[in-house]
């Protein structure tokens, strides 16, 4: 995907500035990126192969392929991931806040 295309893709998403962006719409917008972005012919399939194991193994594995990539592509991918665990901890956050919340009431 073409970075122009795809900050087009999350502007129109999101707003100019990322306004409209919360933890349950960025899973669904980088779900729907990675199945758009993804060859037909993983089209519903889940393939696991993965020769590591570790996640500090898979995560050395990744950041060593971006770094092979086209400028373009690498930007995507880093911003992607940096976006979904951005709104990753910020949903934990939430989550430990309501369940502080919750158990106080009982």
């Amino acid at each position: 995907m073409k970075l122009q295309e795809f900050q087009r893709l999350v502007k129109t998403e999101f707003g100019e500035g990322l306004q409209h962006a919360t933890p349950a719409n960025v899973r669904e917008f980088l779900d729907q990126v990675q199945s758009d972005v993804l060859p037909d012919r993983f089209a519903n399939r889940i393939v696991l192969d993965e020769p590591f194991n570790s996640y500090e193994e898979i995560i050395r594995d990744f950041f060593a392929h971006v770094l092979d990539m086209p400028t373009e592509e690498a930007i995507v991918s880093l911003w992607t991931l940096s976006f979904y665990l951005a709104f990753s901890a910020i949903e934990s956050q939430y989550a430990d806040r309501f369940a502080t919340l919750f158990q106080e009431s009982e």
